[in-house]
């Protein structure tokens, strides 16, 4: 399509032309492009190319906003012309060499806990229908009742909702292990002895029907179901160890002594050191952030609705999935997910007020699909593309996370799992909050919506903007 052939070659030339230019990626709404001297970028250039929903530099990377599908022609134009590409993850890599130590941090904490979340976003959603199916009125229209529900289809059910959380330090151990350049199976057999049935089950000691082992006569000794942090500090040091055994050992004999030595330092060193020490200090920052949630007044849903998506600015609210898998593993239930969809959905109403208050064609064309993203969970079109280009949208937007968090907050909402946020979300509240879900949601746009009407946006701060 010649249009898009046109856009390939406006953005190299934007962005200080193929010389400047190292690589090219793109993940499923943006075009990633890393550049030798970001000075040589024209970022008015690149946001009033055709189709760009707006461009920031993030992650050692330049991203512009095309959107889902759109991205993958203009890549496909940009490779035809012959610069450089790479898949995401292998960009991603060279990217993480950039940056600060403290963005380099979070960006690995991402990486290590990013690829888990699909498996949990399954697990809520079954959490989500069983509490659906089970409630009284679901079941009356059936003629039945709780007790008349079949003991194999409950237990049928549990495996479904339990499985991920039982085995989640595998799932951590193996992806830490994948991160720091570990062998993945050698974290995902090191996760699984953390769970071994061996072990006293962690949910039946905190029961009081079960005693912890106790090696030399203090040490306690328990499995670590539902635990994160002791495994993923077991697969940070198990993959520094297996790199650092590898080197020392002779070909011959690595495929044989290295898992050995490897799984048997690790597991003497979690069991009695790391798991101990980092279980309390998992159960410390639960309580922290259990505290923080449970603030009396609404002030929790005022404080995390109102700053989300300032986090989200900065790229670091990957730190806080490590925060939500804890929550739902120890109570199956996450109240953070109510009080950030909020923030998300607030950026989308001020989008679409600017969408519906602007006479200008080309920003209508940006923001209504923008303000569409944000009410499907992904903000970075409204944010980037429109919000923050304007300024006073994205305080309007903070103002209306703040209210709806605040309301979120006032009605104890839980999700049932995470990632899923706005109307994707709803499927995380099938358990009997579904209408509070839509009405916090609505009270978030609406806020946002008629703040940046009325004292947001106008096209004169568009005109001094662009001058």
């Amino acid at each position: 399509m010649m249009e898009n052939h046109k856009i390939a070659e406006e953005v190299i030339d934007a962005v200080g032309g193929r010389e400047n230019i190292q690589s090219v990626a793109h993940c499923a709404t943006r075009l990633r492009i890393m550049v030798n001297d970001k000075e040589k970028i024209n970022q008015e250039h690149v946001e009033q190319i055709n189709k760009v929903k707006g461009a920031f530099f993030n992650s050692g990377q330049y991203q512009i906003i095309f959107g889902t599908g759109t991205v993958n022609r203009i890549y496909e134009e940009i490779a035809n012309l012959g610069l450089a590409t790479m898949t995401a993850s292998d960009q991603k890599k060279e990217a993480v060499k950039s940056g600060s130590k403290i963005q380099r941090a979070v960006r690995t904490f991402g990486d290590v806990f990013v690829p888990i979340i699909p498996v949990l976003v399954a697990t809520g959603l079954f959490m989500g229908l069983r509490g659906l199916v089970m409630q009284d009125q679901v079941l009356a229209l059936f003629g039945m009742k709780t007790d008349d529900v079949s003991k194999n289809f409950i237990l049928f059910t549990q495996v479904l909702t339990d499985t991920a959380f039982i085995f989640l330090p595998a799932l951590v151990a193996w992806s830490t292990f994948r991160v720091f350049g570990g062998t993945p199976i050698i974290g995902l057999i090191l996760g699984l002895m953390l769970v071994s049935p061996s072990l006293p089950n962690v949910w039946s000691v905190a029961g009081g029907d079960v005693k912890p082992l106790h090696f030399f006569g203090f040490i306690p000794v328990v499995g670590y179901q539902a635990s994160v942090l002791p495994a993923f500090i077991a697969g940070i040091i198990g993959a520094k160890l297996e790199r650092a055994i590898r080197k020392r050992i002779p070909e011959s004999l690595d495929l044989i002594l290295t898992p050995f030595l490897t799984l048997l330092s690790m597991i003497i060193l979690s069991l009695l050191v790391i798991g101990p020490a980092f279980h309390t200090v998992e159960k410390g920052i639960l309580t922290a952030a259990t505290t923080v949630l449970s603030l009396p007044f609404g002030i929790a849903g005022i404080i995390l609705g109102g700053l989300n998506q300032v986090i989200v600015v900065t790229g670091v609210h990957h730190i806080f999935n490590m925060l939500e898998i804890q929550l739902l593993a120890q109570y199956h239930s996450n109240p953070y997910n109510a009080i950030v969809t909020c923030a998300g959905a607030a950026q989308g109403g001020a989008t679409l007020a600017v969408a519906l208050k602007t006479k200008s064609k080309k920003l209508k064309a940006l923001s209504f699909p923008s303000a569409l993203s944000a009410f499907l969970g992904i903000t970075e079109p409204a944010l980037f593309g429109v919000n923050l280009r304007y300024g006073k949208p994205f305080i309007m937007a903070l103002i209306g996370g703040a209210c709806g968090g605040f309301v979120a907050s006032l009605l104890k909402l839980k999700a049932t799992g995470m990632a899923l946020t706005v109307i994707p979300g709803t499927l995380l509240y099938l358990n009997g909050q579904v209408l509070l879900y839509i009405l916090v949601n609505l009270i978030a746009i609406a806020v946002a919506f008629v703040l940046t009407w009325m004292f947001g946006y106008s096209d004169k701060i568009k005109e001094e903007v662009e001058k």
